[in-house]
């Protein structure tokens, strides 16, 4: 029943377009965010927590493998899209994941077109995939400050040294 539930989470582009679609009737914000979330770790789970205390509802665009080697290189990902949109719909936070295989998600942001638009603290407004469409939308774009201290390569650099 649980893992149905948890499964449930993770949709197609058109899945999720149905729910959105629910969300907004029922007048709900809708949040989104984005990323590759390869290994899940506190700064991950502090920033997803800050993204849905924004809305109602918060939707994670996910990066493919194959998107997530393209940006990272070919050690990465080291968790496979199975695993990580597994991990990331066990969280209480999270309503729904969705993946994409582009290197950006703006054809996400523009098919889902959510109220507000958030990536962490290491972006400016001007450099935010799909900031410019969703503020002319009249929704709200958020830079969310990170946890010093973690990152997924500086967790690989210290397994790597043992």
């Amino acid at each position: 029943m649980l893992l149905d539930i948890i499964c449930n989470k993770i949709a197609s582009i058109e899945e999720a377009q149905h729910l959105v679609d629910l969300w907004k009737f029922k007048n709900e914000k809708i949040v989104f965010t984005n990323g590759c979330f390869d290994i899940l770790h506190r700064g991950h789970l502090e920033y997803l927590i800050q993204a849905a205390s924004l809305g109602h509802r918060l939707i994670v665009g996910l990066n493919s493998d194959e998107s997530v080697s393209r940006l990272k290189g070919p050690s990465r990902p080291v968790n496979k899209i199975q695993d990580r949109a597994f991990a990331l719909a066990c969280l209480r936070c999270t309503d729904l994941v969705v993946a994409f295989h582009e290197d950006t998600p703006f054809e996400l942001i523009e098919f889902l077109q959510p109220n507000i638009l958030v990536k962490g603290g290491d972006y400016v407004l001007e450099n935010i995939i799909g900031a410019k469409e969703t503020l002319s939308r009249g929704g709200r774009v958020e830079v969310l400050s990170f946890t010093d201290g973690y990152s997924t390569t500086s967790l690989i650099d210290k397994m790597k040294k043992g």
